[in-house]
């Protein structure tokens, strides 16, 4: 294919996927990038990551962060040049192939899906804080459903109302780091010092090479949600300088988040104290704790709560975008396609909200569901960047010579060691007791859609897509 052929096929998709309200600014962007990537993976997630790694968690997000900023920068120029809410579906079907965009389309709709029932099911573990025996699945469904109606609502308002939910967080994130910080080194009352970190049992790596390799998972799953920003281009007032520049401040941002909010917490506590394979808390609110500060440890629990209700308002937001991309592919129902007077695609959210509701409610019938649902997620949202990478390498070839406004810098081969890197975590996960239900769940997903992707072009064959602009 030319890039002639390329460019006319972009923009028939671009125009199939029209009718959504471009509101968004660059904060209301970068907030909900933040929103969506800033969760549970941080404030509950360490929980596991550190159990696993003890202080070398440390090592583990920043490798987990070289694959991020691997995937991110690859987005960053395919958004400019294709700014749709399919996104890297989108890119996939037009760089590689239909199967491809049908295949990442919806796995990364299931592991989202997926991804917001574990936020709600940590949300109701939070709420155990202050209702000790209060029912964790009661908390979840109640909070999914308020979350629902506030995506069906115009995207402007959602915009704002998630500039606000994830500046909370951050906020919070950042007194949290410099309260830490200044509790190490003694500023203002007796140091912590780094004994926690270098002079437990076991030292700086209790568990060697292999806890630093497994804590990686959590790690990645971390940064899972920094690709929503290339969604958001399809709704982005000016796309072409607004999702480059998001996307790499929003990159920077959490890599110091997380890695300096995690040294505060091995400094703090001992991380025997913290790891733990099943979610009980979050350590933050442990930190806070026994910071003496009043009241300390409620507020961090309020913030935490507000944290992964953010972080489900804006997946809430991606499932429905996903929904919609592929229903005006032709590839779900038409309905799914439609939109309301306000620009927002209800059914699509409806949907979503649905499958959000059945995942939350596992956890009525087991108490480590945070950590299934999240196993399951994983691989799909890894598929969901190898995807990416490889539609990057695609991008990258049949426009070599053009001059391109976003250029990644050590192309190919910054690509080629996150897909590399990605590829062997999935294979970790396939070979530990802990994840290989990821893979049991993951693997047969990917056979289902295969087949359904070929049924549904059989069907297309005979009836043209059902696409209707407005209700």
């Amino acid at each position: 294919m030319t890039t002639p052929d390329v460019d006319a096929e972009s923009a028939a998709i671009a125009a199939r996927e029209s009718g959504l309200k471009k509101s968004l600014t660059r904060g209301q962007v970068v907030m909900i990038g933040l929103g969506g990537a800033i969760g549970t993976g941080l404030f509950a997630g360490s929980t596991l990551a550190i159990g696993y790694a003890g202080p070398a968690v440390l090592i583990s997000y920043v490798i987990a962060a070289f694959a991020a900023l691997a995937m991110v920068l690859s987005l960053s120029e395919m958004a400019v040049a294709h700014p749709t809410a399919g996104s890297f579906g989108v890119y996939a079907e037009t760089y590689l192939n239909p199967w491809a965009g049908f295949i990442v389309r919806y796995t990364y709709w299931i592991a989202q899906v997926l991804a917001v029932g574990g936020e709600a099911v940590a949300v109701g573990v939070y709420m155990d804080f202050w209702f000790p025996g209060s029912p964790v699945w009661l908390w979840s469904v109640g909070f999914a459903v308020a979350l629902l109606v506030v995506n069906s609502r115009s995207v402007k308002n959602f915009g704002t109302f998630e500039y606000w939910f994830a500046l909370i967080k951050v906020a919070a994130i950042v007194a949290f780091i410099i309260l830490g910080i200044s509790g190490v080194l003694g500023l203002g009352r007796p140091a912590v010092g780094l004994h926690n970190v270098v002079g437990l049992p076991g030292g700086f790596m209790p568990h060697g090479i292999r806890g630093v390799w497994m804590a990686v998972i959590m790690g990645v799953f971390s940064f899972n949600g920094i690709e929503l920003i290339a969604v958001t281009s399809g709704e982005a007032a000016d796309p072409k300088t607004v999702i480059p520049a998001a996307l790499r401040s929003m990159a920077f941002r959490l890599f110091a988040f997380y890695v300096l909010a995690l040294g505060v917490i091995v400094a703090f506590v001992p991380w025997t104290s913290i790891g733990a394979k099943a979610i009980t808390g979050s350590p933050f609110v442990k930190v806070f704790a026994t910071s003496g500060v009043w009241q300390a440890a409620g507020i961090m629990n309020f913030v935490v709560i507000t944290a992964a209700l953010s972080s489900m308002n804006t997946n809430v937001y991606l499932c429905s975008r996903m929904l919609f991309s592929l229903s005006r592919g032709g590839y779900a129902p038409g309905v799914l396609g439609r939109l309301s007077k306000a620009g927002a695609p209800v059914p699509a959210i409806l949907l979503s909200g649905a499958g959000i509701l059945i995942a939350a409610a596992i956890s009525r019938f087991t108490p480590m569901a945070y950590t299934y649902l999240f196993g399951i997620a994983l691989f799909g949202a890894m598929v969901v960047w190898i995807i990416i990478l490889v539609s990057h390498l695609r991008f990258r070839w049949m426009r070599r010579g053009e001059v391109l406004p976003v250029k990644t810098p050590f192309f190919p081969w910054m690509q080629i060691a996150g897909i590399a890197l990605i590829c062997a975590i999935l294979v970790t996960m396939g070979l530990d007791a802990d994840w290989r239900l990821s893979w049991l769940c993951g693997v047969p997903w990917l056979l289902l859609l295969t087949a359904a992707y070929f049924i549904w072009k059989q069907r297309r064959r005979s009836r043209p897509s059902l696409v209707d602009l407005q209700v």
